[in-house]
């Protein structure tokens, strides 16, 4: 039997029809409703000339309504391809004039914007979805009128592309990744998602699909959040009851800043994170606010999807880990210490890019680009990025174990570390903080600070200061070629060098 997307949702349907497949707020999908939804829009979408292996483009905020799209797309062969929806003109049509889409599809808050992208792009095609009025066809009034019954696609396969996810770059334009039917499929199997989920990820970034098609394999619920706020996600957790919730780390950080008091969150059965950095005082936070809950610790990307995992039994006698490859994975490292993945469920490759593709797949191996460790017990550690490690004097530093060391420093509210060029050193290690409000942070005292627990060359040799640090939207990541690049453009530093 062919593992294909649009089979997880048929199947669901036809058994638990009215239970609820997805909300957000007071919205609610049944998982008859988003089946015959997403038949219709396949219908539609064929009647207006999109077919097998055609790239639909979406570009809309979190609704309800992308997922008849990304399920139509899967039923009819073609390939869904969301947008960050947080991106301007130029940046929106980089991406879509890349991905050489078939049609745009957007929603009200980007329906003009999409008509300019279309426009400067040659996309052949608009399509709008939503209550409002714009430009392009609108695609809703266009499914009403088509049939609800299944579109048989007879030649597709699971091998076929499903999905382009386009990861955040630092700089520069994003990598397309692409995704099979196959793939995806056995993600949804793997994904350890509740029966009933509540979602913090955004519907452009991989993990709000995999999450949806996690739940759905289990026709259970997912819950979304138009803005993943401490009070909005708790909210959530009270009236939608889940079994666990999945945050990265500097969203738990927040949620334990709130007044927890106020919500009812005794469903909760495992508080997760993962996807960046975990701090062990984290963890040890979590375990204290929330008692008799597990926590995993998950490792993974786009690219390779779970990674590997840190289970609850391992979370405090491990601090730093991130775990044992994940189900059915291999992992090595390579020559230079590169962490290297092998499972079923990597991504097929990188759109249009044969040499990006060729360099982090090889021999079957995912090529992660993080730098890692293992412990005499197999457990791996991340140490930094490949491309971020600080060559310095002949020596190397990873910009995260700095980070951790400068992290308690009285006055740093965050701080990033980078390799930052210089003459004599190659590069020296650059610390920059955003302080505290009306926080003094200087050089000396923070490389006094560091001395206990990093080698001489490790502490930092300069500061810069920030009033925020560069992230991605989606997972919070240090954008650290954008910092370098942003110190570069000072007319000044903003201190000196030791």
């Amino acid at each position: 039997m062919a593992l294909l997307v649009g089979e997880i949702l048929r199947r669901s349907a036809g058994a638990v029809p009215g239970r609820v497949a997805a909300s957000l707020g007071d919205r609610k999908l049944t998982y008859a409703e988003l089946d015959r939804g997403a038949n219709r829009l396949a219908h539609a979408l064929r009647g207006l000339g999109v077919h097998r292996g055609d790239r639909v483009v979406s570009w809309t905020d979190t609704t309800l309504d992308p997922l008849f799209l990304f399920v139509a797309c899967a039923k009819l062969g073609a390939v869904f391809a969301p947008v960050n929806s947080r991106l301007g003109v130029k940046e929106a049509s980089d991406v879509v004039g890349f991905a050489r889409a078939a049609i745009l599809v957007a929603d009200d808050a980007h329906a003009q914007g999409a008509e300019a992208v279309a426009s400067q792009t040659g996309v052949p095609l608009l399509g709008r979805i939503g209550s409002g009025s714009g430009p392009g066809v609108d695609l809703e009034d266009a499914a009403l009128s088509a049939s609800s019954t299944e579109p048989r696609t007879p030649e597709l396969h699971e091998e076929d592309p499903q999905v382009i996810f386009f990861t955040s770059g630092s700089t520069g334009r994003p990598k397309g990744v692409v995704l099979t039917h196959r793939v995806n499929v056995l993600r949804s199997m793997r994904s350890e998602s509740p029966f009933r989920n509540v979602c913090m990820f955004p519907l452009f970034h991989m993990a709000g699909y995999t999450n949806a098609l996690g739940t759905w394999f289990d026709r259970g619920e997912i819950t979304f959040v138009e803005s993943a706020t401490p009070e909005v996600l708790l909210a959530e957790v009270e009236r939608r009851r889940p079994e666990r919730l999945y945050c990265i780390p500097a969203v738990w950080a927040r949620i334990l800043e709130s007044d927890l008091a106020r919500y009812d969150l005794s469903s909760l059965e495992g508080v997760d994170t993962g996807t960046s950095a975990t701090p062990p005082e984290l963890i040890h936070a979590l375990k204290e606010t929330f008692p008799g809950t597990t926590t995993n610790i998950i490792y993974g990307s786009t690219e390779c999807g779970l990674g590997a995992v840190l289970r609850d039994e391992d979370v405090l006698r491990k601090p730093g880990c991130v775990g044992l490859p994940g189900p059915g994975g291999e992992a090595k490292l390579s020559d230079a210490g590169e962490l290297c993945i092998r499972n079923d469920i990597l991504m097929a490759g990188y759109f249009d890019n044969p040499e990006a593709t060729a360099e982090a797949l090889q021999d079957g191996w995912y090529h992660t680009g993080d730098v890692a460790e293992f412990d005499d017990e197999g457990y791996i550690s991340i140490i930094g990025r490949v491309r971020d490690i600080i060559r310095t004097g002949g020596e190397t530093v990873a910009p995260t174990e700095v980070e951790h060391a400068l992290s308690d420093f009285p006055g740093v509210a965050d701080v990033a570390v980078v390799g930052f060029p210089d003459p004599r050193w190659g590069e020296v290690v650059c610390a920059v903080v955003v302080p505290e409000p009306g926080a003094q942070v200087q050089l000396e005292p923070l490389r006094e600070h560091a001395a206990a627990r990093l080698a001489h060359y490790k502490q930092p040799r300069r500061l810069e200061l920030f009033d925020v640090l560069p992230r991605t939207p989606a997972t919070g990541q240090i954008q650290r070629t954008l910092i370098v690049e942003r110190i570069q453009a000072r007319p000044t530093p903003s201190s000196g060098r030791s």
